[in-house]
């Protein structure tokens, strides 16, 4: 094609009237004015909000370092999952303020905030964080307690006699 079309509407243009071509806009990077990018992560009944920026690697959560916050070495790997399979490892620091579960949905928390803070700061990360289910929110919680039953499901128990 001797003749280079530069924009959608030359394309438009060209093709005709029938055939009108829409081509997605590439993603834009969403940082502040201090160059964070912000996120909330969800599991279960944890909320957590995580700011990431360029850094030394450090992990601050709720004001402590994360091997004191997160004391199982299971937990510090789960916060370190999304920063391996990016590529990115020791080149963001984490800031994060979690509330509300246990540690293991606290961690899964922190863990959904900062894929997702990750894929605002750099969208070309977001193919890797996608293909492994980081950007997905875990929905599993707690079933209720329905009326007439001793738990969730659990029915009192039967007696004949």
């Amino acid at each position: 094609m001797a003749d280079q079309i530069n924009s959608l509407e030359e394309l438009n243009a060209v093709a005709g009237d029938e055939a009108l071509v829409e081509v997605a806009a590439p993603r834009e990077p969403v940082r502040d004015e201090l160059g964070r990018s912000y996120a909330t992560g969800k599991r279960k009944d944890a909320v957590a909000r995580v700011w990431i920026k360029p850094g030394s690697g450090k992990v601050i959560v709720n004001g402590k370092d994360q091997d004191v916050y997160f004391a199982r070495p299971v937990l510090q790997l789960i916060l370190r999952q999304p920063m391996q399979v990016a590529g990115v490892e020791g080149e963001f620091d984490v800031y994060a303020t979690v509330k509300g579960g246990g540690l293991t949905g606290q961690a899964g928390a922190v863990k959904h905030g900062i894929s997702k803070a990750l894929q605002l700061y750099e969208p070309s990360l977001r193919a890797a964080l996608k293909a492994a289910g980081f950007l997905t929110r875990d929905s599993r919680v707690v079933e209720r307690k329905k009326y007439g039953k001793r738990k969730a499901r659990r029915s009192f128990q039967f007696s004949k006699r």
